[in-house]
């Protein structure tokens, strides 16, 4: 049988017309993002990107540089799929914490690009429990001083608007669920925030512009986080982190370390959990944020009592206690707003209720419940409502358990979030003891048509 016949890659041809570079120019471009990556062996000519054109397929990492070349030229990202060299973009670009700001801005700019075509290898992309043990310890240690490229300079009225845009998001995260905003700040980041990490700005600027990106690529990731997409959290995440760390915000870094804690130790990772939460603690000793002390506090008794650690989990949320004692929210960041005593009373209930200490569990939920309701905040109240249960049914008291999970029910139904949804789970899972008990039978019907809904 003869040799397939090679397509050509239109794609390519048409973004080289659009480009209006030469192949004699882009081989040239290409061979020097080659040489900066460190990839020497690589020196393309023009007959070498009309045979690109004609369909030849390339190997890695010829398809990244062509890609980050032609998103270099247009000023957003245009990716490996964008260009016909790929099925897929990078996913395991942005699990890297790297010192180049150069891939930063390219690891976080194809994440955004590709969660907002929805792709379906994303959602599905794997929690890798092994990948914050680097950028952790590498927010700790590093002093970097990239410089930006040339481009349009970015204006501190520029990052304002985007600051100003952050507690909107944050706010429908808040009460209505990561699955309610998500696509719309994801379409807000491509278009307006990521290609203005491309162009240039002075010190102060590229500082705050970093700040307001972290903190907005971290809500991302919160977002995938609540809607059940762990990988794809996990990406954002860790390249929140490194830009956390380029905006010099100490505090802001462990914020995002915090995130990553609370995901570890709900994915099964709770050792991992405890050490990004200590990493934070460490971290803000350069900074005085007392809601994200709290914060971190209150998670890393998650991790100890997930462990079976009673003491040190008694201690770690004394400690968040103390802490959260000292805040005052009128000089903390935005993205403290909601680091308050119904989330801080939510931890500290499911951290008790870990170690089957109903008794202290149901108190820290019951305040927790009081405060979420005055600030009509779903999400938080079923997910405090389902620890209340479960302390119930850790004492034996189904009647009580039951009328519990109906309001975590009702609370669930108002919101986008995986999470409210895995709270009722559980407590449908830990009623399975009942047996064929009339209020089991009619908890999981409830459930079942919440489900289906």
């Amino acid at each position: 049988m003869g040799a397939a016949v090679r397509q050509p890659n239109q794609l390519l041809a048409d973004a080289l017309e659009r480009s209006r570079m030469s192949k004699g120019e882009l081989a040239r471009r290409v061979h020097a993002r080659a040489m900066a990556s460190g990839h020497r062996h690589i020196n393309p000519d023009a007959t070498a990107v009309r045979r690109w054109v004609n369909g030849q397929e390339l190997r890695h990492p010829l398809p990244g540089l062509i890609a980050d070349v032609f998103s270099d030229h247009f000023g957003r990202r245009t990716t490996t799929y964008d260009l016909g060299l790929g099925k897929s973009p990078d996913l395991d670009r942005p699990l890297t914490y790297s010192s180049s700001w150069a891939v930063t801005v390219e690891s976080v700019t194809e994440l955004g690009r590709a969660d907002m075509d929805r792709r379906k290898f994303l959602a599905a992309s794997p929690f890798a429990a092994a990948a914050g043990i680097g950028p952790s310890r590498d927010w700790l240690l590093s002093t970097l001083d990239q410089e930006p490229r040339p481009g349009p300079r970015v204006r501190l009225e520029d990052v304002t608007s985007v600051q100003n845009m952050f507690e909107a998001f944050q706010d429908t995260d808040v009460m209505q669920g990561g699955g309610s905003g998500r696509l719309v700040l994801t379409q807000y980041m491509n278009e307006h925030v990521y290609p203005l990490l491309r162009r240039t700005y002075s010190d102060e600027v590229r500082r705050a512009l970093c700040a307001a990106a972290a903190e907005q690529t971290y809500l991302l990731g919160w977002m995938a986080f609540d809607d059940g997409e762990h990988g794809t959290a996990q990406r954002y995440l860790i390249q929140a982190l490194r830009l956390a760390e380029e905006s010099q915000d100490a505090a802001l870094g462990a914020h995002v370390l915090a995130g990553m804690a609370d995901q570890a130790t709900l994915t099964g990772n709770p050792s991992e959990g405890r050490r990004l939460a200590q990493a934070g603690r460490h971290g803000l000793a350069r900074a005085n944020s007392r809601a994200c002390l709290a914060d971190l506090w209150a998670l890393e008794a998650r991790a100890l009592a997930v462990m079976g650690d009673k003491t040190a989990t008694a201690q770690a949320v004394s400690a968040s206690e103390r802490a959260f004692a000292r805040v005052d929210h009128s000089t903390e960041p935005v993205w403290a707003k909601f680091i308050d005593a119904a989330y801080l009373h939510g931890e500290h209930a499911n951290a008790f209720r870990d170690l089957h200490q109903a008794d202290d569990a149901a108190e820290h939920a019951r305040q927790s419940i009081q405060h979420a309701q005055a600030q009509g905040r779903a999400r938080r109240g079923a997910m405090s409502q389902a620890a209340l249960a479960v302390t119930h049914l850790q004492r034996g008291d189904l009647d009580a358990a039951h009328s519990a999970g109906v309001k975590t029910l009702a609370l669930a139904r108002r919101v986008k979030s995986s999470r409210a949804i895995e709270a009722v789970q559980d407590v449908g899972r830990r009623m399975v003891p009942f047996g064929a008990h009339p209020l089991v039978a009619d908890f999981n019907e409830r459930t079942r048509v919440l489900q289906a809904a």
